[in-house]
């Protein structure tokens, strides 16, 4: 079963969110899947 999500709203500088977006794009995943990993792989870094 997966993981239950919440929807949330965030306010991001112009650059970000070009740079993800291009990000996303080349790894074939949208936007929210995108920060979704960004943050994951920040958190278990910082365990």
């Amino acid at each position: 079963m997966k993981p239950l999500k919440s929807k949330v709203s965030i306010t991001l500088d112009d650059d970000v969110i070009k740079k993800i977006k291009q990000l996303s794009e080349e790894d074939d995943r949208s936007f929210s899947q995108y920060i979704n990993i960004v943050l994951k792989n920040h958190i278990s870094k910082k365990d």
